[in-house]
């Protein structure tokens, strides 16, 4: 079962941190994990897709940034109703997610170089539209509804987090009981055999993005939720922590393995890690690098899997 190492890692990581501090167990702090999650979990739905054609989106977080700056902007700024002004947010990430594929898939440029650049150009698009500066909602309406607390005592869960739950839920059985989710491991594994075998691998990996573009608009609508408005610098270490979130969760990067349930599992575990550090008084810095230690081994492992295997 490809979960089943992230999930005892997960199970390990929480047991340590716990053991460490007595607050990190505590139903409120696990909210916390959670809401943290939602955003990262969501992300890495859309980065699996991407990788599961041994692609990769290096761009996730500057696309979502920028749609939740949209967003906020027609809301608080322009006086839009918060269903429209998600809706252009929502587009601008799927229009995004498809120059990428343009790029990808008709220049026939690699997807690395193709999203680091756009990376580049969403993010100036961001600052410039931002005029660098934050927006706070003062009344979100259905802007901010993704952020709306469930609680059963001390423990909540936000409307973020269901959504990232159904999300989950949606692309497990897309991909496992469609032709699409076949198509798309086929192209991955192997193009040339898949496309000798009749699968028009172009118009699959175009769909990859476009539908991954659109998670990152629902992302989007999560993070408006939690932080009720945008931040046009909050996607700095999202791209990092979506890519960790897919890898540790077992897909690998060479494309056409790997189960999305294993990106959750990933992204539980990326938060835990942040979480339990903070809780422990350790510098942000040290956090980011663990996160890429967690990277380093992750891939290293894949790369040792498939050696075995060949």
């Amino acid at each position: 079962m490809p979960a089943l190492s992230p999930l005892l890692v997960l199970i390990i990581a929480c047991l340590v941190f716990g053991l460490a501090n007595d607050r990190f167990l505590r139903p409120a702090n696990l909210s916390i994990v959670l809401q943290q999650a939602a955003v990262v979990g969501a992300l890495a739905v859309g980065q699996t897709l991407i990788i599961l054609t041994a692609g990769i989106d290096l761009s996730v977080g500057a696309v979502m940034v920028l749609a939740t700056l949209v967003m906020s902007k027609l809301v608080q700024n322009n006086g839009l109703p918060g269903p429209v002004a998600f809706l252009i947010g929502f587009l601008i990430a799927m229009l995004a997610a498809y120059l990428n594929g343009i790029l990808v898939t008709k220049i026939r440029l690699p997807p690395f170089i193709v999203t680091l650049g756009t990376l580049s150009i969403f993010t100036a698009a961001t600052l410039i539209y931002a005029q660098g500066q934050t927006i706070t909602l003062n009344n979100g309406g259905f802007i901010t509804w993704t952020g709306t607390a469930i609680k059963f005592g001390s423990f909540s869960i936000t409307v973020g987090v269901f959504m990232m739950l159904l999300l989950y839920a949606v692309f497990a059985f897309a991909l496992r009981q469609t032709a699409w989710g076949r198509h798309l491991y086929a192209t991955g594994d192997d193009p040339e055999a898949a496309r000798l075998a009749g699968i028009r691998t172009d118009r699959v990996l175009l769909s990859a993005y476009v539908v991954a573009g659109a998670v990152f608009g629902i992302a989007a609508w999560i993070l408006v939720g939690r932080i009720n408005g945008a931040d046009p610098n909050a996607g700095v270490n999202l791209n990092l922590q979506s890519i960790t979130a897919v890898v540790i969760g077992g897909t690998s990067l060479f494309g056409g393995r790997g189960a999305i349930v294993g990106s959750l599992i990933g992204a539980l575990i990326v938060q835990v890690f942040n979480n339990g550090l903070a809780l422990a008084g350790v510098d942000p810095n040290y956090q980011v690098l663990a996160i890429g230690v967690l990277v380093l081994i992750a891939v290293g492992a894949d790369q040792w899997i498939r050696s075995v295997k060949s």
